[in-house]
């Protein structure tokens, strides 16, 4: 961009957008269209990748429709049209996911694509190719071993708060990461403090940047942002939802971090019984709640121990029970203690099924999960 033109991009910065756009009809086409594509120019500065070059992990924490998904396919995009040899893995909570959102969405990898640079998507391989060579691939986070293997020089993972296997999958990815002089990946998410997340705050290979809903303010409706504002504003949800907080603690949570922190051991005691406690979702799919499978053992000296939490989500009844049966088998339990709310005698012969040794005891819940948790607290405590 020559001179003149840094001048009168300047200039249109300082536009409201019904006149910038007039402008921008006015301007030759050829440099219209090369504003239209200079993301440097239109993105907010903290939307743009840090400037300085101590960092391998750029995670950008901000709320919901602050422009992660434009960041990080700009980032993409980037490293795509500059390296015919970068190899870039593009992670998502699901490959339904990926697609939609970092491929296909409003503000995806296709949509951001200038004609002359625009990369040919084989969805059946799963698979960018850029004109010079650059390629990208998608993969999901809830297969974490499709990452065993695979080598890139870049990565652009999306909303890895919300990850299923969160740390393998990361893990799996970084150990991968070992193409080109200078392995690099952008994380982006809606904060939430799980242990993804919390890991990666604070290292000191990773520069964070953070960012609100209404810093988008410009493109997003008035009636979503004064909405949002009015039935979540300065609540809890609020701060992460929509300011982008990295909130740790749970507001009236019985157990803290700080507590859970206090009690780790570092190794796993020489059990006298093992129980694991199973809490079947209603339902089943991506958007039904998560199968609780948590494992407990007590020790010689009659302390209790949580050793694991098998818990899983999207899968049908044959799936957490497989997941159950495998969890016992690793640890040897003693008893299955399942919650028969939901599904009776249903929920035993699923387990069952799935392994006919189980030794399955059902229980019913009477109380709320605050009052049988209470106790449990205590014992922490």
């Amino acid at each position: 961009m020559t001179r003149s033109e840094t001048h009168t991009a300047a200039d249109l910065a300082r536009l409201p957008d019904t006149e910038r756009a007039r402008m921008l009809r006015l301007m030759p086409v050829a440099q219209a269209e090369a504003l239209r594509s200079d993301w440097r120019f239109w993105a907010r500065p903290e939307q743009l990748a840090p400037d300085h070059d101590d960092w391998r992990i750029w995670l950008l924490l901000a709320g919901r429709g602050f422009g992660k998904t434009r960041a990080g396919a700009e980032w993409v995009r980037s490293i795509a049209e500059t390296d015919g040899g970068a190899r870039i893995a593009l992670v998502g909570s699901t490959l339904a996911e990926a697609r939609a959102v970092m491929v296909e969405g409003e503000s995806g990898l296709l949509a951001i694509a200038p004609d002359a640079a625009r990369p040919v998507w084989e969805p059946s391989l799963r698979r960018l190719t850029w004109p010079n060579g650059a390629i990208a691939t998608l993969y999901s986070a809830a297969e974490p071993e499709s990452l065993r293997g695979p080598q890139h020089s870049h990565g652009w993972c999306d909303e890895i708060a919300k990850w299923p296997h969160g740390p393998m999958a990361w893990d799996n990815l970084m150990l991968g990461l070992r193409l080109g002089k200078r392995p690099r990946v952008v994380a982006t998410t809606t904060p939430r403090p799980v242990p993804l997340v919390r890991a990666l705050v604070g290292r000191g290979d990773v520069a964070v940047t953070g960012g609100r809903s209404v810093d988008n303010r410009a493109n997003l409706p008035p009636d979503f942002l004064g909405a949002v504002e009015q039935a979540y504003g300065g609540t809890r949800f609020g701060r992460q939802e929509l300011d982008g907080e990295l909130i740790e603690e749970v507001e009236g949570a019985l157990w803290s971090r700080e507590l859970i922190e206090r009690c780790r051991v570092r190794a796993a005691p020489e059990a006298v019984r093992v129980v694991i406690g199973v809490d079947p979702p209603a339902g089943a799919g991506e958007g039904s709640d998560a199968c609780g499978i948590v494992v407990a053992a007590l020790d010689a000296e009659g302390v209790g121990h949580v050793i694991e939490d098998a818990s899983v989500q999207g899968l049908g009844p044959e799936g957490w029970a497989r997941a159950v049966a495998s969890a016992a088998e690793r640890h040897r339990a003693d008893r299955i203690v399942a919650e028969a709310n939901n599904g009776g005698a249903m929920v035993e012969s699923v387990l069952r099924a799935a392994d006919s040794r189980l030794p399955v005891q059902l229980v019913h819940a009477r109380q709320g999960k605050a009052a049988r948790a209470e106790p449990v607290a205590m014992l922490y405590a």
